[in-house]
């Protein structure tokens, strides 16, 4: 396959669906080291796929330091996800003086930030103008259908953490089932963020080091068409079954489509509007291991 010249069906649940988080674990890398790699993909042939790039909102002017050569080198403007701060208010603020200062090359058009309740979220949302549209990580607790519901009535989004650099940061199939019917019923769009490296479940290191502790992954291929069929009402324990399968012959991707198992189907419009409505994205601090999984099982 070309994998500049994708299949529509493949095109439709990947496109931008990956925001580059460098900074972060387990990749730990440098300011200009994660710029840099961004302003490659950016220019690969692959750059249909990247979405974000990820930073806490303290390290705004160093990102810009970083990626001024690079501005002048791309004429598209990067669009930055931040990281909040403690403080709300000057998290908006910060966010702010960055695009009145580089709107012309970068602009941070969201944030994300962690809210325990509805009550916290409600405060968070106060200060938050239209321009800014905002994640909220929430506790996969009695909590989630409340704080959905009320991420809902201010507009904003929600964001799941689906694992980390420990096998007890990953939530269970049952739980990001949960959190994705919630959401999904409320009209709430959401992103995913860690252990989502690699496209199907799989048993893997959980950081880049020596003698790293290794643990099951979700793979963001799983999750992301879970929610499409999700969409489609079908019931848990198929959800299950879906977010749990490591066989890559279980996934056809057609023109028309995606067919799982042979037997059950997901249309391109129906994928088109699950990304635009529904699961926007997943951070990752890794482009190329997701890119070169998709290659091996022939899917890129």
């Amino acid at each position: 396959m070309n994998d500049a010249n994708p299949k529509e069906s493949v095109r439709a649940l990947l496109a931008e669906i990956v925001d580059y988080a460098g900074l972060f674990p387990p990749s730990h890398l440098s300011m200009a080291e994660s710029v840099n790699n961004y302003a490659t993909y950016k220019n690969s042939r692959f750059s249909w796929m990247l979405g974000r790039f990820v930073a806490p909102v303290s390290r705004l002017d160093e990102f810009a330091e970083s990626a001024k050569d690079s501005f002048s080198k791309n004429r598209d403007v990067w669009k930055l996800s931040v990281l909040a701060g403690e403080d709300i208010y000057e998290t908006v603020q910060r966010i702010e003086d960055f695009n009145g200062k580089f709107s012309a090359n970068a602009i941070a058009d969201a944030f994300e930030i962690k809210a325990a309740n509805a009550l916290e979220i409600e405060h968070i949302a106060a200060p938050i103008p239209e321009n800014l549209t905002a994640y909220f990580e929430l506790p996969l607790d009695e909590n989630l259908t409340d704080s959905i519901a009320t991420l809902a009535a201010v507009r904003h989004r929600a964001k799941i953490r689906t694992g980390g650099t420990t096998p007890e940061a990953f939530p269970t199939a049952e739980q990001i089932t949960c959190f994705m019917r919630i959401c999904l019923a409320a009209n709430v769009p959401f992103k995913a963020t860690a252990g989502l490296h690699h496209p199907l479940r799989c048993q893997k290191p959980l950081t880049y080091e020596k003698n790293a502790p290794t643990g099951m992954m979700n793979g963001f291929l799983n999750v992301f068409l879970a929610a499409g069929f999700l969409q489609q009402e079908f019931e848990s324990k198929l959800i299950r079954e879906l977010l749990m399968d490591k066989r890559e012959d279980n996934f056809l991707f057609t023109g028309d489509g995606v067919l799982w198992r042979q037997e059950y189907f997901i249309s391109t419009p129906q994928l088109k509007h699950l990304r635009s409505r529904g699961a926007i994205s997943f951070g990752s601090c890794s482009f190329v291991e997701p890119i070169d999984d998709l290659k091996e099982i022939g899917i890129l």
